[in-house]
């Protein structure tokens, strides 16, 4: 699918929805759609940590890795973001198969180091890192481990999380972490991605008891591996609004 058609698709799916809005058809989310004051934003769950995110006038694709077929009907990505270097969050071969020669990236240092032929079109920040993608502010902000026996996954100061502003809309990314104090003492998100799978993160307690901190409208529990998401919605209650994609681990 071109640009154009995606964008057509986008509109008609946010004129004629309540938002948020997600099916479930041959085994995939359709997308989740969202207002905002410049237009929609649309986000397509992929697998595990990888979805794609449509804002107006861009295409982002958010730690993809898997099949080029996970992707068949989906536009190039304007940006490219990767919030660390596992393999379950960076992938060469993904990323040759769906990069565009325009096509630029956003990524942490040890992603800048192995990305070989794209190290030329990416941009590196580190935890705390302030930039623009398209007309959009972008901030790193940590993603680590807190509990000593997974210090090794994550170490404090290595890996990014995202938080994105996208007109009235503020989009938390969170990447590979634990309920850090930085996730806790965050204020005005609107749409929020949490892990949630150990040893490599943290357990759905964790998860919620941040949710209940920092209060998100929305959240979407991805990267969750065998979770109950059930007993993570329970748990959050009326703190967020949980959102459940096709992320399948």
């Amino acid at each position: 699918m071109d640009r154009r058609s995606f964008l057509a698709t986008t509109a008609a799916l946010s004129a004629t929805t309540f938002l948020p809005y997600a099916v479930m058809a041959d085994g995939h989310a359709e997308p989740f759609t969202f207002d905002s004051a410049g237009g929609p934003i649309v986000i397509k769950p992929i697998d595990h940590a990888s979805f794609i995110m449509q804002v107006p006038g861009l295409v982002v694709h958010v730690d993809p890795v898997g099949e080029p077929s996970l992707y068949a009907d989906a536009p190039t990505p304007d940006v490219i973001l990767i919030t660390h270097h596992h393999g379950d969050h960076f992938n060469m071969e993904t990323l040759r198969g769906l990069a565009g020669d325009e096509t630029t990236f956003i990524v942490n240092p040890t992603v800048y180091d192995a990305l070989e032929e794209f190290q030329s079109r990416a941009t590196v920040m580190a935890n705390g890192d302030t930039g623009m993608i398209g007309d959009y502010p972008i901030e790193a902000i940590p993603a680590y481990n807190l509990t000593e026996e997974r210090l090794g996954y994550h170490p404090q100061g290595r890996d990014n999380g995202y938080i994105l502003s996208i007109h009235d809309k503020t989009v938390y990314i969170a990447g590979d972490t634990e309920d850090i104090p930085e996730m806790r003492a965050l204020t005005g998100i609107d749409i929020a991605f949490l892990p949630m799978n150990l040893p490599y993160t943290m357990d759905i307690n964790a998860a919620a008891s941040a949710v209940a901190e920092f209060q998100p409208t929305y959240v979407f529990p991805y990267h969750y591996g065998e979770s109950d998401i059930d007993a993570f919605t329970q748990l959050v209650g009326d703190n967020s609004e949980v959102l459940r994609g096709a992320w399948y681990d």
